[in-house]
């Protein structure tokens, strides 16, 4: 099955040479193109993607959408399997893309994604990221929901990968300027229309962020926003997911001794709890 890779890119020319390097060094996969995304910026990412002849398009920034610029690509496309990436992901081996779609053409799911593996010992994502992307591989399914709940649709387009058939039957976003969180709008009808997830633990790709507090207050306005426009998702415990996170990272950050994630956790949690509220507001 081939596959076509799509990425948006925004003030990417620090990323983009080896991001574009190291796709293409993956092996035992069809790689049918890489679709680059430029919304216009004032650095040298084009300049950078002209260099390496790669294939891309210019958009305006107020053309931008989380959703609708990855789907504009996809209903585009013309390969089996479509593959979302963002452009600040290292890609750790050649296999990468090879453990992240074999299942996909093996049958036994239809969409899939990434382990995400935090680089930076100092910063909360490190634990966050140990909870949400473990080192062993799973599969989800409608009848996971009881126990899983919201975690159940737990999926990034950081780096994932969906059958195009798939994506297009269920119509992509909709149509829908989302504001964040458009890979778990996806993974939502994905489950609940019967199709299955695969975690994939043995294809891994190092991202990470350190946010500032106004920058995490202003994700998590986001995500309340997402789910205040998609309160049927609120069913799913999401409340009690935020709360196990919290306790986990406080957990492991005792246990490691790890002074700078300590200072840092109450200010963090403060940040995600008001802009949560404040988004759904």
């Amino acid at each position: 099955m081939n596959i076509d890779i799509i990425c948006p890119l925004y003030y990417a020319e620090k990323y983009i040479e080896n991001l574009d390097a190291n796709i293409k060094k993956q092996k035992n996969v069809d790689i049918n193109s890489i679709r680059y995304v430029l919304t216009k910026s004032e650095d040298k990412t084009e300049e950078i993607l002209k260099h390496i002849q790669a294939v891309y398009k210019v958009i305006e920034p107020q053309e931008f959408s989380h959703s609708l610029t990855r789907e504009k690509e996809a209903f585009e496309s013309e390969a089996d399997i479509l593959v979302f990436i963002t452009q600040d992901i290292i890609i750790k081996d050649d296999m990468w893309l090879y453990y992240l779609v074999k299942d996909i053409e093996n049958r036994k799911c239809d969409a899939t994604y990434s382990r995400q593996i935090c680089n930076n010992n100092d910063t909360i994502e490190k634990y966050t990221r140990e909870l949400n992307y473990p080192d062993k591989s799973y599969y989800k399914t409608k009848e996971d929901i009881q126990v899983m709940q919201i975690k159940t649709f737990f999926f990034s387009d950081t780096a994932s990968a969906i059958r195009r058939d798939v994506f297009i039957k269920l119509n992509g976003y909709d149509k829908k300027k989302l504001p964040t969180n458009e890979d778990m709008y996806l993974a939502y009808k994905l489950i609940m229309n019967g199709y299955t997830i695969k975690y994939c633990a043995d294809s891994e790709v190092i991202h990470s962020h350190d946010f500032s507090f106004k920058e995490q207050y202003k994700r998590y306005y986001d995500t309340g926003k997402f789910f205040k426009e998609n309160e049927y998702l609120n069913q799913y415990k999401v409340n009690d997911s935020g709360i196990g996170m919290a306790r986990y990272i406080l957990k492991r950050a005792l246990q490691d001794k790890n002074v700078k994630v300590l200072v840092k956790f109450v200010p963090n949690m403060i940040a995600r709890i008001i802009g949560m509220k404040m988004g759904k507001r």
